[in-house]
């Protein structure tokens, strides 16, 4: 049985964020916009962006952002975000999108708020424990590992099913983009595998953040090793102008290191659209029923929900509102991935009831609702689905 671990490092991490982020409106009461009126000056100005009227757009912002607070209720906070993404589109200063330090600690509190991650990882990893077996030698490819905080749990799991004469050999290839993440991701993992008494051994792979991130040479197998594949919230970053030539060929030179699984979890939306005005609406319907969920599972005053909304929310809004940020729905993805030669693996029953237990036990809240569809798994609030994982040969 997987349990879902939190560090306590994790943790420090995730409140260093916890001071931050007061802010004071001096509210002109008589000017005060009703919420459908707020999403109404949104869209126009949304739609004065989307014709590059930049002065008339940032005009209409100024006059939303002075009536919006980032602290009042979850449709005012969505809009304050897609005000703040639409005033850097305008102002041609997309900065917000990046990965500083606010991402990384933002990105723990997420995965302590919501259960999203949670689910994503927990689900992803029963399958690889199911379609590793009792396998002497595994080598687990990460693209986009992180902090990691998927694999404790998976390495408990592997420990408590196996002999301790003989445990098996696990090699992990942590992908991602930040050397000094990397190497502390390596750390706590190496340090945690060793505790189990596991033999382990991690490798870190650096990806450029702005080229093409195909699988590179060094992702050579050893003999008599079998390999999974984690794509966790990975794939949607291969998505562009080019998007379909460019997913399949990716995929395909997966298909070709022959993974005894490979395992995905994505942004149930889409964000890719060619037309502004499409992914706009699209994002905003999105990310309302996510600012929702929120707002039922948290505190009124909750400061991490503030955190986890302007930093890691915020930034995702920012990202999509300015065309750097896509995202596909499953059917899409389904497609592909049938196009590179991989046929899908159905999620278990076991992985079905353990998805539940963590809902049941972490987020007593009604509204999350967990679907399986297609041998895949939608974890969506009320009748939207949010996100989706899956698992594929």
């Amino acid at each position: 049985m997987l349990t879902s671990l939190d560090s306590h490092e994790e943790e420090e991490e995730a409140q260093e964020e916890d001071h931050r982020h007061h802010h004071h409106h001096h509210h002109h009461h008589f000017l005060l916009p009703s919420p459908s009126q707020s999403r109404d000056l949104l869209i126009a100005s949304a739609e004065l962006v989307h014709r590059r009227e930049f002065p008339a757009a940032l005009h209409a912002l100024s006059l939303l952002s002075s009536s919006l607070s980032p602290l009042g209720d979850s449709s005012d906070r969505l809009a304050h975000q897609f005000t703040l993404a639409l005033s850097s589109a305008a102002s041609s200063s997309s900065s917000a999108v990046g990965s500083g330090g606010g991402a990384a600690t933002s990105y723990l509190s997420f995965n302590q708020v919501t259960p999203f991650l949670r689910f994503a990882h927990l689900t992803a990893n029963q399958a690889i424990l199911d379609a590793v077996g009792a396998h002497g030698r595994i080598h687990i490819v990460d693209f986009d590992i992180l902090h990691g905080v998927q694999w404790p749990p998976f390495l408990q799991a592997i420990a408590e099913r196996s002999d301790h004469r003989n445990p098996p050999f696990i090699r992990l290839t942590g992908i991602g983009t930040d050397t000094d993440i990397l190497r502390r991701t390596g750390d706590r993992l190496r340090s945690f595998a060793t505790s189990l008494g596991l033999s382990f051994h991690f490798h870190p792979l650096l990806l450029p953040p702005s080229s093409a991130p195909l699988p590179p040479p060094s992702l050579q197998l050893h003999p008599g090793e079998i390999l999974a594949v984690n794509c966790s919230f990975f794939l949607h970053k291969l998505l562009g102008s080019e998007s379909q030539s460019h997913v399949t060929l990716f995929l395909q030179s997966l298909k070709r290191m022959n993974p005894v699984i490979l395992t995905m979890a994505e942004v149930e939306a889409s964000h890719n659209s060619p037309v502004f005005m499409q992914r706009f609406m699209e994002a905003m319907d999105y990310y309302s029923a996510v600012f929702e969920s929120l707002e039922a599972t948290l505190p009124p005053k909750s400061q991490e929900r503030v955190a986890v909304e302007q930093e890691w929310l915020g930034r995702e809004i920012s990202g999509i509102v300015a065309g750097v940020q896509r995202h596909e729905r499953f059917d899409w993805w389904e497609s592909v991935l049938k196009d590179a030669g991989f046929i899908n693996v159905p999620l278990g029953g076991f992985a079905l009831s353990q998805a539940r237990l963590l809902l049941r036990l972490h987020y007593p809240s009604e509204g999350y609702q967990l679907h399986s569809v297609k041998d895949s798994f939608f974890l969506g609030w009320q009748n939207k689905p949010l996100f989706s994982v899956s698992s594929w040969h």
